[in-house]
């Protein structure tokens, strides 16, 4: 009998694709819904709901499920450790995990990881869950980027490359070589309402496109946990500030709901491009 795929969730559509995925694909799945972060489409498949700090009550209940690997999947904001409902193993992991959640998220998430590892568990990235989820190389949708959107992309790749070294964020907004944004703590979707807001001298309109959105993995993350994710919301909120398209890292970026993103970004004029690795590393 396959062993469940154990889904620990939070918000948005990566936990949903997931779940239905290893149901369709016949591995079946057990997912374990974070309080306060509970998507209610996943309420369908088997699991119960877990406190952030119960980390001893989550692997109780995946190893009962039968569960070997784990994935982490959806959005969930960092607690505030000092209010935050913990168990004896929590309670234990606790000193570390606010060392190390001075340090950055990815530090953080490295302490998840391995405990989980230590644990018995094999923790896997939504891109092994979900392999089809991965962007590919090349134009993905939408009119070909010109030669200087190219260069944009560029540029754009380089600064999102530089900022993820220092685990600030994973996206940068560029046009006509100038940056006009790099995503924090905000997200992307935050980042592109504040590029809709800047004069339109120095971006694009919907009646004349301009600049691009990169998107990547941060160099030091660990990617089982937090790749880059893109939807539909991406795509129109890019169209809506003016930009001329979207370029995603082939290979190290997610793209949620794949046929709905390309069939806006062909109505709205955007184009989605998956650049190579190395693109902008030094």
């Amino acid at each position: 009998m396959t062993a469940p795929l154990g889904l620990i969730a939070g918000l948005g559509e990566l936990p949903v694709a997931i779940a239905e995925n290893a149901v369709s694909t016949g591995q079946g799945v057990y997912v374990l819904r974070l309080k306060g972060f509970e998507e209610p489409r996943l309420e369908k498949f088997e699991g119960s709901v877990v406190g952030l700090g119960e980390i001893g009550a989550v692997m109780d209940r995946l190893k009962a499920a039968g569960c070997r690997d784990v994935v982490f999947a959806g959005n969930v904001s960092r607690p505030d450790f000092k209010n935050l409902k913990l168990d004896f193993k929590g309670l234990s992991l606790l000193p570390k995990v606010i060392s190390e959640a001075r340090k950055g998220d990815d530090a953080l998430l490295r302490v998840l990881v391995g405990e989980f590892e230590k644990n018995g568990f094999r923790v896997i990235g939504s891109d092994v869950a979900h392999a089809s989820l991965l962007a590919p190389v090349g134009l993905i949708a939408g009119p070909q980027p010109t030669e200087a959107m190219m260069q944009d992309i560029l540029v754009a790749a380089k600064v999102a490359a530089a900022t993820g070294t220092l685990d600030i964020g994973q996206g940068c907004v560029v046009c006509d070589g100038l940056v006009l944004a790099v995503e924090a703590q905000e997200g992307t979707d935050e980042m592109l309402r504040r590029c809709a807001g800047l004069p339109a001298e120095i971006r694009g309109t919907q009646q004349a496109r301009r600049g691009v959105l990169a998107k990547r993995p941060k160099p030091v993350q660990e990617r089982r946990i937090d790749l880059p994710t893109t939807g539909v919301s991406t795509v129109e909120l890019a169209a809506a500030a003016g930009l001329a398209g979207i370029a995603i890292e082939a290979g190290g970026a997610l793209m949620l709901n794949r046929a709905r993103m390309e069939q806006r970004a062909a109505e709205l004029g955007v184009f989605i491009y998956g650049f190579p690795p190395e693109t902008g590393v030094s």
